[in-house]
């Protein structure tokens, strides 16, 4: 029976965290590691003492795994491994001591089968207690792997404390055991050490949620602030599409006391003088016509002046785009996305070497009832990219607007497409969004 809790349901024990702990991470190793790591827990089980040192053990080899092995960062398989460890300390922990205050009662009704059936059941008990609490962390928490993990010792010290607090309670409660005559522990308080261990495992979902909610209000702080910026910059945007669109109507009312000035210059003989009122004319023309002409003034504001800032820069520049106007697609929307793609794109070719063809294409054409985008750049980086905030507003404006977002390299060139619903029949797309 020794055998059996120690090595057999051990093992078990050791494998079932590290099949959740490698899922943590989100890597997949081959079984022969699985085999490697259960050579390695036997070692632990007959080297060292149970207790805090076996746990500890039980850490290191699967930090060890998660480091070397899955070749995970380093501070999110210090955080998942203590995880782990906790949960199946505490599942077991519960049972025992669930276990420890029904046996004696069960040893009076069936004392012969009573701890043979407790030791059985005892140990399913803890393995699927320790499951469902793995599935849960997987479910729910383990994405926050993803996310800023300068934050991460916010919670590793907590789940550490939690640790050595329990271990030092269950020295106390458990460090001196005594049997009575029928093989019962004594002078032991189950319900006490009941009620640590469920407080323990709460405290971690406790801890695991207020982390979740810490990391989700950093990420949604940095993309407020982001997005105030970009509204800012639009709302200049569309000031200065107003200011054109002003001076625009002050020349065209103005147009029928030039031609009358034409006129009355070439009626007098005096066709230089009518020219040189032609080209003023022209320049005033020039000043009020927009480089990239798209249907819609502040997308035409937004592209003259990111795709000037690339030509700028010695990058080639080409807008074939067409927009409606107006149009359900606030103007707003519009600039997060052209403003986003744009910034990326003109990075990408920034960050290129000297020599290399750089170049920014922007293109988009309405077909039905869908608006689809489409924004190119010349890219050096081996085929990888990595999504960033300003991918993420992009595709958050898609989804708005029941549409999609789809970015992906394609040789030395960066391509990204979005495609946005714009039903002929609604005045409003918010109406319907649910």
């Amino acid at each position: 029976m020794d055998f059996f809790n120690c090595y057999v349901m051990g093992i078990v024990q050791m494998l079932t965290g590290f099949y959740f702990f490698m899922k943590f991470i989100q890597k997949r190793v081959r079984l022969s590691v699985y085999f490697l790591f259960m050579v390695s827990g036997i070692i632990v089980i007959r080297c060292i003492p149970g207790g805090i040192l076996e746990f500890l053990a039980y850490t290191l080899l699967l930090v060890a795994v998660g480091i070397f092995i899955g070749h995970a960062d380093w501070k999110a398989v210090l955080l998942y491994a203590a995880l782990t460890v906790e949960i199946m300390q505490f599942s077991y922990g519960i049972v025992n001591s669930l276990s420890s205050i029904l046996y004696p009662l069960a040893f009076l009704v069936f004392p012969k089968t009573a701890g043979f059936a407790f030791m059985i059941l005892g140990n399913m008990a803890s393995l699927l207690l320790a499951v469902f609490c793995c599935h849960m962390v997987w479910r729910y928490f383990s994405y926050l792997e993803t996310l800023k993990k300068q934050y991460v010792f916010l919670i590793l010290i907590p789940i550490w404390m939690i640790f050595f607090m329990g271990e030092y309670i269950s020295s106390i409660i458990y460090g001196s055991i005594v049997t009575d005559s029928g093989g019962m522990v004594a002078d032991a308080n189950h319900y006490q050490m009941f009620v640590i261990q469920v407080l323990g495992m709460a405290s971690l979902f406790c801890i695991m949620f207020a982390y979740r909610k810490l990391l989700e209000n950093v990420r949604l702080t940095m993309e407020l602030s982001l997005l105030e910026q970009e509204e800012h910059s639009l709302n200049q945007y569309v000031e200065e599409a107003k200011a054109r669109y002003e001076k625009t109507k002050s020349f065209r009312h103005d147009v029928r006391n030039h031609i009358t000035v034409i006129k009355e210059l070439l009626q007098r003989g005096q066709p230089e003088q009518a020219l040189q009122y032609m080209e003023d004319m022209e320049g005033m023309a020039e000043e009020l016509s927009f480089p990239c002409s798209t249907n819609n003034p502040v997308a035409d504001i937004l592209l003259g002046n990111k795709l000037g800032l690339a030509k700028s820069m010695g990058i080639e520049v080409r807008c074939l785009l067409s927009l409606p106007y107006p149009c359900p697609v606030r103007d707003i929307d519009f600039g997060i996305i052209l403003s986003n793609a744009l910034d990326n794109a003109i990075s990408a070719c920034k960050n290129m070497e000297d020599g290399l063809e750089k170049y920014i294409c922007v293109a988009g054409r309405i077909q039905g009832d869908f608006i689809l985008l489409e924004i190119e750049n010349s890219y050096q980086g081996n085929g990888k990219f990595k999504s960033g905030t300003g991918l993420s507003n992009i595709r958050a404006v898609a989804e708005k607007y029941h549409g999609a977002m789809s970015a992906k390299t394609q040789g030395t060139s960066f391509v990204l497409n979005v495609l946005l619903i714009i039903p002929q029949h609604s005045g409003d797309i918010s109406q319907q969004i649910p």
